[in-house]
């Protein structure tokens, strides 16, 4: 599932990829692909934006099957007892059977919808209500105790049977809810656009506790949470637009302890591991590590380019994606990169893109501050093959997509 666990830390026992070999297979899709792959059963899951999810071969990158959904797939799938689950822009959330690729069952939620306000992030026009053209994910489910969790761009949270699609409970937050669901010790934790993070009892989805994160009247830039939490040694992690990333007491939703970033957003969520929190920020591109009971910074790494790909642990190595088109190994024991793989679209297309001190030229993607060329303008700069996409590492194999279509088994 996502982030490969259901605390959602981020951390795979694998040898990972201590030096760079190449790339073992690549399969290419009709569209840009966002989704995290989940791997089982000599399989790897994924979604993309041509709307199918996809089963493809662990060894050889051929396509097994792929299924067919009415709207983008953002979402992570999460695969139990030989079903694949995974929520598209359609508005469902689909079990597909692992091994056939077909649907078992749909659940309808009340329809996706992105998060809006007017006149985003200072866009012209001002008083035009605008989709938020960085709400790139769906949330991706978690499966537990019988049920599948996850949120929707309705504003609610829910828990369906994960045999039958059964509603079992839904809580109504204020706003859309594209973050996904994190579970430890019987409960739900998962952020709303509405500026709240809660905890909901997985059982009955009544409320246990909700913190309050920043809120943005006038541009609604600083606000929100896509950012996923991870939850560790009784404490729960997650990233906000409003440019913190939040240390909770898991069990009293108690501030802890909140590292700023000074305007940029944290977007991926947190890695957890011996006592370090590993995260990475929007603008700038900066990875950091800081120190899991106190937020203290340990060190910082600037990469240049925004990252909304969360890192993964294995081996001795972090592993994150940049929208620069680049996949990074860092060696915390060094603090700099192990090594670098490059998309093939970002070799391609990335000089024009880049400044000369090698950060996105946004000038050369957007004439204006008009809100179509700005979204206009967002394409182009994906056309780097930017990845937004989790890494996932089984064994010595990494795997992770791009926006250039691309699913990449890199060793």
């Amino acid at each position: 599932m996502f982030r490969g666990n259901l605390q959602h830390t981020g951390v795979y026992e694998a040898a990972g990829v201590p030096k760079l070999n190449g790339v073992k297979w690549k399969f290419h899709t009709a569209g840009k692909i966002y989704s995290s792959p989940a791997v089982a059963a000599g399989k790897v899951f994924f979604g993309s934006t041509d709307g199918n999810l996809y089963a493809i071969a662990l060894e050889d990158g051929t396509l097994a099957w792929k299924f067919a959904t009415k709207g983008r797939i953002t979402s992570s799938p999460a695969v139990a007892d030989g079903v694949v689950y995974i929520e598209s822009y359609d508005g469902s959330l689909y079990a597909v059977d692992e091994s056939s690729g077909k649907v078992k069952w749909n659940f309808a939620t009340a329809g996706e919808k992105r998060f809006a306000a007017k006149g985003i992030h200072g866009i012209n026009p001002p008083e035009e209500t605008m989709p938020d053209p960085f709400d790139f994910f769906l949330s991706s489910p978690a499966i537990w105790s019988g049920a599948v969790y996850f949120g929707s761009g309705d504003g609610d949270v829910y828990a369906v049977d994960a045999a039958t699609g059964a509603l079992k409970w839904k809580f109504q937050t204020g706003d859309v809810v594209h973050a996904s669901p994190a579970i430890a010790d019987g409960s739900v934790y998962i952020g709303s656009w509405d500026t709240y993070f809660y905890s909901l009892d997985a059982a009955t989805g009544k409320m246990n506790w909700r913190f309050k994160t920043g809120e943005d009247p006038k541009i609604h830039n600083q606000i929100g949470i896509q950012s996923s939490a991870a939850v560790a040694d009784g404490v729960v992690y997650f990233g906000c637009r409003d440019s913190n990333l939040y240390a909770l007491d898991a069990r009293t939703g108690e501030k802890k302890w909140a590292y700023n970033n000074k305007g940029s957003w944290v977007i991926g969520s947190p890695a957890v591991k011996g006592g370090k929190v590993y995260f990475a920020i929007s603008d700038g591109g900066v990875f950091r590590v800081v120190d899991a009971n106190s937020g203290a910074a340990i060190f910082s790494l600037e990469l240049k380019w925004p990252m909304f790909s969360s890192p993964a642990l294995a081996g001795n190595l972090v592993y994150i994606g940049s929208h620069e088109g680049k996949l990074y190994a860092i060696d915390p024991a060094t603090q700099k990169p192990a090594w670098v793989f490059q998309t093939d679209a970002s070799k391609q297309n990335g000089p024009p893109l880049t400044d000369a001190a090698g950060m996105p030229n946004y000038a050369a993607a957007m004439p204006s501050n008009f809100y179509d060329d700005i979204v206009a303008g967002l394409q182009r700069m994906f056309t780097v093959g930017a990845i937004l996409s989790s890494p996932v590492i089984v064994g010595d194999t990494l795997y992770v997509g791009s926006a250039d279509g691309n699913l990449y088994a890199i060793h």
